[in-house]
Protein backbone atom coordinates (compact mmCIF):
# COMPACT_ATOMS: atom_id res chain seq x y z
CA UNK A 1 0.00 0.00 0.00
CA UNK A 2 1.67 3.64 -1.44
CA UNK A 3 1.94 6.32 1.34
CA UNK A 4 2.07 10.26 0.72
CA UNK A 5 5.77 11.84 1.07
CA UNK A 6 6.26 14.88 0.51
CA UNK A 7 10.28 15.37 -0.72
CA UNK A 8 11.58 16.10 3.11
CA UNK A 9 9.61 13.44 4.64
CA UNK A 10 10.97 10.60 2.43
CA UNK A 11 14.58 12.22 2.57
CA UNK A 12 14.09 11.92 6.52
CA UNK A 13 13.03 8.31 6.28
CA UNK A 14 16.13 7.36 4.17
CA UNK A 15 18.50 9.39 6.68
CA UNK A 16 17.00 7.04 9.49
CA UNK A 17 17.47 3.70 7.64
CA UNK A 18 20.83 4.79 6.94
CA UNK A 19 21.81 5.29 10.23
CA UNK A 20 20.13 2.08 11.45
CA UNK A 21 22.21 0.38 8.71
CA UNK A 22 25.38 1.90 9.36
CA UNK A 23 25.91 2.93 12.46
CA UNK A 24 23.16 1.67 15.01
CA UNK A 25 23.71 -2.43 13.71
CA UNK A 26 27.29 -1.62 14.94
CA UNK A 27 26.29 -0.56 17.89
CA UNK A 28 23.61 -3.38 18.44
CA UNK A 29 26.17 -6.25 17.18
CA UNK A 30 28.80 -4.82 20.13
CA UNK A 31 26.33 -5.49 22.98
CA UNK A 32 26.02 -8.88 21.44
CA UNK A 33 29.37 -9.91 21.15
CA UNK A 34 29.95 -7.88 24.73
CA UNK A 35 27.22 -9.54 26.15
CA UNK A 36 27.81 -13.25 24.65
CA UNK A 37 31.60 -12.66 26.53
CA UNK A 38 29.55 -13.36 29.56
CA UNK A 39 29.66 -17.30 29.12
CA UNK A 40 26.24 -19.74 29.22
CA UNK A 41 23.74 -17.57 27.12
CA UNK A 42 20.57 -20.15 28.63
CA UNK A 43 21.10 -17.78 31.82
CA UNK A 44 22.11 -14.29 30.19
CA UNK A 45 19.94 -11.49 30.56
CA UNK A 46 22.06 -9.46 29.04
CA UNK A 47 22.38 -11.43 25.73
CA UNK A 48 18.89 -11.86 25.83
CA UNK A 49 18.40 -7.73 26.34
CA UNK A 50 20.80 -7.64 22.86
CA UNK A 51 19.22 -9.95 20.73
CA UNK A 52 15.79 -8.78 21.47
CA UNK A 53 17.36 -5.19 20.36
CA UNK A 54 18.74 -6.64 17.52
CA UNK A 55 15.54 -8.10 16.27
CA UNK A 56 13.90 -4.73 16.95
CA UNK A 57 16.31 -3.20 14.55
CA UNK A 58 15.83 -5.44 12.05
CA UNK A 59 12.12 -5.17 11.94
CA UNK A 60 12.51 -1.74 11.94
CA UNK A 61 14.68 -1.62 9.23
CA UNK A 62 12.72 -3.83 6.85
CA UNK A 63 9.89 -1.50 7.43
CA UNK A 64 11.82 1.50 6.58
CA UNK A 65 12.73 -0.29 3.32
CA UNK A 66 9.37 -1.37 2.78
CA UNK A 67 7.86 2.05 3.45
CA UNK A 68 10.67 3.82 0.90
CA UNK A 69 9.88 1.18 -1.93
CA UNK A 70 6.26 1.99 -1.55
CA UNK A 71 6.29 5.78 -1.49
CA UNK A 72 5.03 8.17 -3.28
CA UNK A 73 6.54 11.70 -3.46
CA UNK A 74 3.74 14.85 -3.66
CA UNK A 75 4.89 18.16 -4.04
CA UNK A 76 4.76 19.72 -0.81
CA UNK A 77 1.77 22.58 -0.57
CA UNK A 78 -1.20 23.32 -2.07
CA UNK A 79 -1.91 24.44 -5.37
CA UNK A 80 -4.73 26.84 -3.43
CA UNK A 81 -7.49 24.73 -5.18
CA UNK A 82 -7.87 21.63 -3.56
CA UNK A 83 -6.31 20.53 -0.06
CA UNK A 84 -3.34 18.15 -0.57
CA UNK A 85 -0.21 16.86 1.10
CA UNK A 86 1.61 20.14 2.71
CA UNK A 87 -2.16 22.43 2.36
CA UNK A 88 -2.69 24.79 5.34
CA UNK A 89 -6.42 25.11 5.91
CA UNK A 90 -8.21 27.78 7.86
CA UNK A 91 -11.54 25.97 8.39
CA UNK A 92 -14.86 26.51 10.76
CA UNK A 93 -16.07 23.86 12.78
CA UNK A 94 -18.67 24.72 15.94
CA UNK A 95 -18.33 28.36 15.58
CA UNK A 96 -14.56 28.17 16.18
CA UNK A 97 -12.37 29.34 13.45
CA UNK A 98 -8.64 26.69 13.24
CA UNK A 99 -5.75 25.98 11.12
CA UNK A 100 -4.62 22.91 10.25
CA UNK A 101 -1.76 21.51 8.03
CA UNK A 102 -2.24 18.58 6.00
CA UNK A 103 0.89 16.18 7.07
CA UNK A 104 2.42 13.12 6.41
CA UNK A 105 1.64 10.67 9.01
CA UNK A 106 5.75 10.02 10.32
CA UNK A 107 5.39 13.75 10.91
CA UNK A 108 1.91 14.37 12.19
CA UNK A 109 1.60 16.76 15.18
CA UNK A 110 -2.17 17.42 16.70
CA UNK A 111 -0.93 20.10 19.26
CA UNK A 112 0.68 21.73 16.43
CA UNK A 113 -2.08 21.38 14.03
CA UNK A 114 -0.55 18.93 12.09
CA UNK A 115 -3.03 16.46 10.74
CA UNK A 116 -2.06 13.16 9.22
CA UNK A 117 -3.46 12.64 5.46
CA UNK A 118 -4.24 9.38 6.65
CA UNK A 119 -6.28 10.28 9.61
CA UNK A 120 -10.24 10.76 9.45
CA UNK A 121 -10.16 14.03 9.23
CA UNK A 122 -7.08 14.16 7.20
CA UNK A 123 -8.64 12.25 4.45
CA UNK A 124 -11.86 14.21 4.67
CA UNK A 125 -10.17 17.19 4.10
CA UNK A 126 -7.48 15.75 1.20
CA UNK A 127 -8.91 16.88 -2.70
CA UNK A 128 -11.42 19.44 -1.08
CA UNK A 129 -11.96 23.28 -2.13
CA UNK A 130 -12.98 26.25 -0.10
CA UNK A 131 -16.10 26.76 0.77
CA UNK A 132 -16.36 22.57 1.32
CA UNK A 133 -17.97 21.18 4.09
CA UNK A 134 -16.26 18.24 5.61
CA UNK A 135 -17.80 15.56 7.64
CA UNK A 136 -15.63 13.85 10.30
CA UNK A 137 -16.20 11.12 12.88
CA UNK A 138 -14.93 11.73 15.85
CA UNK A 139 -15.50 10.10 19.35
CA UNK A 140 -17.52 13.14 20.49
CA UNK A 141 -19.94 12.43 17.36
CA UNK A 142 -19.88 14.05 13.31
CA UNK A 143 -18.22 17.47 13.34
CA UNK A 144 -18.69 19.74 10.20
CA UNK A 145 -15.72 21.54 9.05
CA UNK A 146 -16.40 24.34 6.33
CA UNK A 147 -13.26 25.36 5.03
CA UNK A 148 -12.79 29.33 4.54
CA UNK A 149 -9.48 28.89 3.12
CA UNK A 150 -6.67 27.10 1.32
CA UNK A 151 -3.04 28.73 1.80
Amino acid sequence: MEKCFTKEGLKKLKEELAYLEKEKRKEVAEKLKHAASFGDLSENSAYDEAKNEQNLLEIRIAKLRKTIKEAKVIENGSNGEFVQLGSRLKVEVDGEKKEFEIAESTSADPLEGKISCESPMGKAFLGKKEGDVCIVVTPSGEKKFRILKIV
